[in-house]
């Protein structure tokens, strides 16, 4: 019997992959420029924020369209993700530091990225068992938190007025959803994860 095809990991699903990565400075830079108080940067930072997460879309899409999913696309496109939205937790704590919420978002910073980075090195210590996609909860999460990022990004406390205090409010609904999905599919990634480890170790002993 033939084996079956395995596509080259140099396709353009892939591609889009490390140019998000790449990326992630050059949004970093855009955010961070006259400490977050410049109205041109911040909006200039949402944009590419924008960009790079419709890339995401887009390389998931060809994947799975022109079937160019590999290995190397399931591992480089949640740390793209991660990466990409861990700058921006963290650009924004740094930059909401001295408001009255500043605790707060550095607390969201941490838990959140204290569950993306820890999944992501469990992707790797289990790799030797199974690769781990992303499920549909992590795509969902993923969704919030981009919503949540992009209402905060806006430099909406700098407009200070009755409509963009509502997009603030409605920034920190989806940050609390981002936030309890997060930690939700984190935990069933831990479960998700045990159970390739079991079943290789039982496929192995058979």
């Amino acid at each position: 019997m033939a084996a079956a095809h395995q596509p080259s990991n140099w396709n353009i699903a892939n591609a889009l992959t490390v140019v998000r990565i790449a990326g992630v400075p050059v949004f970093g830079w855009l955010l961070l420029a006259h400490d977050g108080d410049s109205v041109g940067f911040r909006v200039a930072a949402w944009a590419a924020f924008a960009l790079l997460m419709i890339t995401d879309r887009i390389d998931g899409d060809l994947a799975r369209k022109y079937d160019l999913v590999t290995n190397f696309g399931k591992l480089a496109d949640p740390i793209a993700d991660k990466a990409l939205t861990g700058m921006a937790f963290v650009g924004l704590s740094i930059i909401f530091t001295d408001t009255d919420f500043g605790w707060l978002f550095w607390t969201i910073t941490i838990v959140v990225l204290l569950r993306e980075w820890g999944i992501t090195l469990m992707r790797f210590v289990i790799k030797k068992y199974g690769v781990m996609p992303a499920s549909q909860g992590g795509k969902i999460k993923t969704t919030l938190q981009a919503v949540a990022i992009g209402g905060f990004l806006l430099p909406l406390e700098i407009w200070n007025n009755p409509f963009t205090d509502l997009l603030l409010f409605f920034a920190w609904v989806f940050m609390a959803a981002a936030v309890a999905v997060t930690v939700v599919t984190g935990v069933m990634y831990v479960r998700d994860a045990r159970t390739i480890r079991r079943d290789a170790k039982a496929a192995t002993a058979s």
